[in-house]
Formats: structure tokens, sequence, C-alpha cells
């Protein structure tokens, strides 16, 4: 396995991490959400910034967001109560298949 997948997978968490305390930062007013928001985009840029040394920057970007997207609306599904409707459902799983179709069709994706 490339070390890049491995560095994006914390990229990810971290990204998912920050933009989950954004709700709770109210607008940077609380302190330790804010700094959670900080830190947690710090750590997620440095380590894209690691994965950009193995994988390209358009797999590598459309990784990202992808799967951030889809972990961010599960967790406003599942812990802030927000509803998910068909036509979320659906643009939520054109993205899952396109983060597949990436990883298993594309030959960028393996160097």
């Amino acid at each position: 396995m490339n070390i890049g997948y491995f560095y994006l997978a914390i990229a990810i968490a971290a990204e998912v991490v920050a933009t989950s305390a954004l709700k709770a930062s109210d607008g940077f007013t609380k302190t330790g959400p804010t700094i959670l928001v900080a830190a947690g985009y710090g750590v997620a840029f440095y380590f894209l910034s690691l994965v950009l040394k193995t994988v390209p920057v358009g797999v590598a970007y459309a990784v990202w967001s992808g799967v951030g997207i889809v972990l961010i609306a599960l967790i406003g599904w599942l812990f802030m109560k927000q509803a998910l409707d068909a036509g979320a459902l659906a643009g939520i799983g054109l993205i899952v298949a396109g983060v597949i179709v990436i990883q298993l069709f594309s030959k960028a994706a393996a160097h």
C-alpha cells in the first residue's frame, strides 16, 4: 500500500473532526472548539501535503473531499439530527461511486 493513502486517511479524519467542531465553535466564539478547528485543519493540510509526494493532486483531492463529504453528512445525520432526503442520499451515493471508480479504474490513482 502506498504510504500516501495512509497519510490521506489521517488528513481526512483530521478534516472531519475540524469540520464537525465548526458548529460547536459558534462562529469562533468558544475557545475549545475553535482550537479543535484550527488544530484539525492544520493536521489535515500537513498530512495532505505529505500525500501529494506520492499521490497525484487531483486524485488525492477527489478522495479527500469525497470521503470527507460523506463522513460529514453521516456525522450530521447521526449526531446533529440533520435530515438526509432522497436527493441527498442519491448525491452521497454518487460521490461514493466516484471515489470507488477512481480507486479501481484510474491509472493515476496507482502512482
